[in-house]
């Protein structure tokens, strides 16, 4: 089965919606925004696309500034608390592929893993 972890909002996330809907196979469509992803969640996503939490929050956000989540000295674990928290934190789009998952910046992320 093939997810997308999609915003409406955002055109590339809307681009990668178009992209799997001209692939032809099912997927599901979760927006993150009102169904957000728990703390375990998170950690398995990161597994998925060999990154870590940092590497996955989106830092001109108004959450980031306002949890100073620049601040180097803070765990893995609360950053992920910190996207569990505020869904918004969360890079966009996101596809997941049986046990391999792709942010969508640039779309060949997701065509890769297709």
């Amino acid at each position: 089965m093939i997810t997308l972890y999609h915003n409406p909002r955002c055109s590339k996330s809307r681009d990668a919606l178009a992209l799997l809907e001209q692939h032809g196979k099912p997927f599901q469509v979760i927006e993150y925004l009102k169904t957000p992803l728990d703390e375990t969640a998170i950690r398995d996503l990161l597994l998925k696309l060999r990154l870590t939490a940092r590497d996955v929050i989106r830092n001109k956000e108004t959450e980031y500034q306002d949890l100073q989540l620049n601040n180097p000295n803070l765990t893995e674990s609360q950053l992920i608390a910190a996207i569990a928290g505020h869904p918004r934190l969360l890079e966009r789009p996101i596809v997941i592929k049986d046990d391999k998952a792709a942010i969508g910046r640039p779309l060949d992320n997701i065509i890769a893993i297709l």
